[in-house]
């Protein structure tokens, strides 16, 4: 009795991927937080390694998967036509929470000045 391999499903390593990192990041992410306030010990650097790490996976793996989908994605966009000139002001609050977001964020860097 011959056993099938099944060929390598991209899509679902891609997709397992993003959930793992996406769901590591939080966890690394308020590890790092908490120990944020010693200075650089083997543990704090462990997990912003892990943290970095997960990240670029993260992202890697969203392009991967906007890459693995982009025929149905460019369709929705295409069925969206002339219904997208009317997410004005969607468009604009998102713009704004996105704003938002990078003043934020920004603020750590400008804690130092």
């Amino acid at each position: 009795m011959r056993h099938r391999t099944r060929p390598f499903n991209a899509r679902a390593f891609v997709n397992l991927m993003l959930i793992l990192a996406g769901l590591g990041l939080p966890v690394t992410g308020i590890a790092n937080h908490y120990l944020g306030f010693a200075s650089l010990t083997p543990e704090r650097h462990g997990w912003m390694a892990a943290h970095n790490a997960l990240g670029l996976l993260f992202v890697a793996s969203a392009v991967g998967h906007a890459w693995l989908n982009r025929r149905p994605l460019l369709g929705q966009i295409r069925a969206m036509g002339a219904s997208a000139a009317g997410l004005g002001t969607e468009a604009l609050l998102v713009g704004l929470v996105m704003l938002l977001a990078t003043l934020f964020a920004a603020h750590g860097f400008l804690v130092g000045a």
